[in-house]
């Protein structure tokens, strides 16, 4: 992967890897629905799910350079 790119995708995947991840938790810690009309618990567990997938994608990015 060329640098550039490659840096830029790190930067977004972590951001919103580790934006997602800090908002769920701050949802589950308020008690709040992380997702309106899904049990809360199944929305939870799938917004952790896609945190850890985008900062795992940004670790292989920053991994490539």
């Amino acid at each position: 992967m060329e640098s550039g790119p490659a840096i830029f995708a790190v930067t977004v995947f972590a951001l919103f890897g580790g934006g997602l991840m800090i908002w769920t938790a701050t949802r589950v810690r308020w008690r709040e629905s992380v997702a309106e009309g899904v049990s809360p618990v199944a929305s939870a567990a799938l917004a952790v799910l896609a945190a850890v997938a985008a900062l795992t994608a940004g670790a292989w990015c920053f991994l490539r350079l």
